[in-house]
């Protein structure tokens, strides 16, 4: 593995850390995250750790303030409702032009990546699933053959990857999210275009009472 791929991959190890103890309420809203405690925790450099910042900053997580540096973000919950509805259009988009536009492999593909995320789903192996979601969505979104729509899901796709991965902790969640791709996976594999929009939107809509637990957890 090239270093860069390593610092990646750390910096990754970090954010997720991170991520995790925000969500668990370990880090509060305005805690200031500190460089050089951060690499004496996890016995790195500065440069993964201060990578994993920036990757928590453009997520919403953290921001960037005069004068204090990192803090984790106050929860603006009503902002991220608005990102969610967004988000379910925009994928909901997708699976229907991939339900009219995959070619035949991409839908063997994505076959396959159904088929693999049953085994981590089954297993409780969480971090593995969310690799195989995250390439099943991938999947769709290039399998709508819209570069403009591809772009928009990605953008946005990572400014929530942190609350998606969350949803899947919560109990029972996993077993909806792989039966709910099942749905969306049966709708473009009959190529029906109505039915692949509403079975993803439906999807990815935010699940109300899981924020409102978040929420609880956060103040």
């Amino acid at each position: 593995m090239s270093k860069k791929r390593q610092a990646a991959t750390r910096a990754d190890e970090i954010r997720q850390a991170i991520e995790s103890d925000i969500f668990s309420g370990e880090l509060r809203p305005g805690t200031k995250l500190d460089e050089e405690s951060l690499a004496a925790r996890f016995n790195l450099s500065r440069t993964p750790v201060r990578e994993a910042i920036l990757q928590l900053v453009y997520s919403g997580l953290v921001v960037k303030k005069p004068r204090q540096g990192a803090v984790v973000a106050p929860l603006d919950l009503h902002r991220m409702v608005q990102m969610f509805e967004v988000m379910s259009e925009v994928e909901g988009l997708c699976a229907r032009y991939a339900a009219r536009r995959m070619s035949g492999s991409e839908r063997e593909a994505l076959q396959g990546l159904h088929d693999t995320s049953r085994e981590m789903c089954q297993a409780r192996r969480l971090d593995e699933y969310y690799a195989v979601n995250h390439s099943f969505h991938e999947a769709i979104y290039s399998g709508s053959h819209n570069e403009v729509l591809n772009e928009m899901a990605h953008s946005l796709f990572a400014r929530l990857a942190p609350y998606r991965r969350y949803q899947l902790n919560h109990p029972a969640r996993v077993d909806e999210s792989f039966r709910e791709h099942g749905e969306v996976l049966d709708a473009i594999l009959a190529a029906d275009p109505d039915r692949a929009h509403a079975a993803m939107r439906k999807h990815v809509t935010i699940q109300a009472d899981i924020f409102s637990e978040f929420v609880s957890i956060m103040r």
